[in-house]
């Protein structure tokens, strides 16, 4: 079969879901289907790159490291057309998004949409919350979900908020897969390790914990910042080591600087994505308090690197961590450090079988299978809808008809 992507975040952008577009096209395509990317322009991106389509775009308000699709409809259902799409997926509510609805209804094809984004969370960029609010979310999230064939939720948070919008399109839970061998990485020595830990100033003896994402005041990383001054006092030989960069590194700092932790929090900024597992594998524990993820893949992404996890709960994320040995949740911002003191004195060891088990289940291949059996269901589904739309415009033709001949 052959399949539209529409998003607005595509490479060289990195973001998750960038990230998520191009591992399930790599995975169809291993199965012998066919997938073309309809995106962004972008001034760093290749001249010409194979199946995928750029569409002119402009930086988006308020996140200037995004683009969003400001024309090119036509141009794209000629292309769409000529490449008989079986399916639209798309990945964005704004630009491209309702750029592959349109073209998908010109078609006259099932229509895909993955919610990425949990768009309450986010507010505070747009005139600091004052012009958009929650009620806005709710009510343009609901029309453009609705006015889909179905709708892919990366987490049960996901369904949950929809279901809550007034969502009544068809919906499933498809959690987002990794490259698992990305980040399993055999070929990374303990010397490797040990390098990169010298470099950060850290020794054998240190208990490195790793924060691994944007740096903005939703990933809420200043609260393990505000946890750390427990952590240091039970365990002085702790550091923090922060990669990523974004908005909130100057106040990040600042707080370091108040809690007089300067000395024990190292700010790596952004790495290079070959050298990630690295930073995994070199940590001894990956922490995280965001409550903004709908999914969040540095959480797989650690697991699968082999690193213990102690992160903010939630119903994917319980579920996820559900045997210790790979990590524990906590609930509020003010149970983190006594949950990361019990974890680390807890001395859990690694168990081989329930990682395996784990692994499959955040892998792309299982990712690619289950995305691949909703775009089955969801193409008979539409073909269904169609038969019965048209049956009963058959109905009110010959309902007009009956009422014209007794006049």
């Amino acid at each position: 079969m052959k399949f539209g992507f529409f998003t607005d975040t595509y490479f060289p952008q990195v973001s998750g879901v960038a990230t998520s577009i191009k591992t399930l096209k790599e995975e169809l395509e291993q199965k012998g289907h066919e997938v073309y990317i309809f995106t962004t322009t972008d001034p760093n991106a290749k001249e010409f790159e194979e199946d995928v389509i750029r569409m002119p775009s402009v930086p988006f308000v308020s996140f200037k490291d995004r683009r969003i699709v400001v024309r090119g409809m036509w141009y794209a259902y000629l292309i769409a057309k000529e490449l008989d799409l079986d399916l639209i997926h798309t990945h964005t509510e704004f630009g491209a998004g309702l750029l592959g609805k349109m073209v998908g209804k010109k078609l006259k094809i099932p229509v895909i949409h993955t919610y990425h984004t949990m768009y309450e969370d986010y507010l505070h960029y747009i005139a600091k919350g004052k012009v958009v609010r929650p009620t806005h979310v709710k009510y343009f999230s609901r029309f453009f979900a609705n006015h889909t064939t179905g709708v892919v939720c990366p987490s049960e948070r996901v369904i949950d908020k929809l279901k809550e919008y007034g969502v009544t399109s068809p919906m499933r839970i498809i959690p987002t897969g990794i490259d698992i061998k990305k980040f399993e990485r055999p070929d990374i020595t303990v010397e490797m390790k040990t390098a990169l830990r010298e470099e950060l100033g850290l020794t054998e003896d240190n208990i490195m914990l790793l924060s691994l994402s944007r740096i903005s005041y939703e990933k809420n990383i200043q609260a393990i910042v505000n946890g750390l001054p427990a952590i240091f006092e039970r365990f002085s030989n702790a550091r923090f080591v922060i990669v990523g960069d974004g908005p909130y590194v100057d106040k990040l700092r600042c707080l370091g600087e108040e809690l007089g932790l300067s000395d024990k929090i190292q700010f790596v900024g952004e790495v290079p994505n070959d050298q990630v597992a690295i930073y995994y594998k070199a940590a001894d524990y990956f922490v995280s308090a965001s409550t903004s993820e709908t999914q969040g893949l540095t959480y797989t992404e650690a697991m699968a690197s082999g690193v213990p996890c102690v992160v903010e709960g939630n119903a994917y994320l319980n579920n996820l961590f559900d045997h210790e040995s790979l990590g524990r949740t906590f609930k509020t911002d003010l149970d983190f450090a006594p949950t990361f003191i019990d974890y680390v004195e807890s001395g859990i060891q690694p168990d081989e079988a329930v990682l395996k088990e784990k692994l499959y289940e955040i892998s792309a291949t299982r990712f690619g299978n289950v995305m691949l059996e909703f775009y089955e269901d969801m193409i008979k589904y539409y073909d269904q809808l169609t038969l019965e739309k048209e049956a009963a415009a058959s109905i009110e033709r010959i309902k007009v008809k009956f009422t014209s001949l007794r006049k």
